[in-house]
């Protein structure tokens, strides 16, 4: 355990890695968790068109999100065929805990640059936090084909993450998006402790 929470911090910055027992659950839910990852997929494009169109302003940005809406898209696409092809349904989009819980902890009044600078991160956490997830599956599932899959997954995420981080530091100083970052991860760590270990969803 030890040696992966290092590797979890030195890849993603993630202070606590997720507990192995989720992926033993996750083997039991694979519609459930096929059907939140869709919607996962589907909300990060969706949140994505939310930021350029908020921010239009932010010209590397509009145009640096532009190719992640159609990426993320096609990842909802590839998830939602692979339902079909197992003979599973795409069942109704659930409240994510995990989501809401970021969304709260961001700062909703004060300068555009604060609130700018928390959703980008948000959306930084949420993609690394789903790479480390990704990770997990492709290493822990008896699924061979879907261990595959989940790798796929986990190395287009890890490359939002850093987009995420570096358009930051594009509009806003080093070190005042180092120190946010510092305290999301914190948040974060904190939030993994407390929320219920679910095999049927994603975060």
């Amino acid at each position: 355990m030890e040696q992966t929470t290092e590797s979890v911090k030195n890849i993603l910055g993630l202070q606590l890695p997720t507990d192995p027992r989720w992926v033993d659950l996750t083997i039991l839910s694979i519609e459930e968790i096929l059907t939140d990852h869709a919607y996962c997929e589907q909300k990060a494009a969706t949140t994505c068109i939310s930021l350029i169109q908020r921010y239009s302003q932010y010209e590397k940005m509009v145009v640096e999100l532009s190719p992640i809406v159609t990426e993320e898209w096609g990842h909802f696409r590839a998830v939602l065929a692979e339902l079909h092809k197992r003979g599973l349904r795409l069942g109704k989009q659930r409240k994510d805990l995990y989501v809401n819980e970021l969304i709260a902890f961001q700062r909703k009044g004060g300068h555009i640059e604060d609130r700018f600078l928390d959703q980008m991160l948000t959306m930084a956490l949420i993609e690394a936090r789903s790479c480390e997830r990704f990770k997990r599956l492709s290493e822990g599932l008896d699924d061979a084909y879907l261990r595959t899959f989940y790798r796929k997954f986990m190395e287009s995420e890890a490359g939002h993450y850093t987009l995420f981080i570096n358009l930051s530091e594009y509009y806003l100083p080093k070190a005042q998006v180092r120190k946010r970052w510092k305290e999301w991860l914190e948040f974060e760590k904190e939030l993994i402790q407390r929320i219920e270990i679910r095999g049927d969803r994603i975060h």
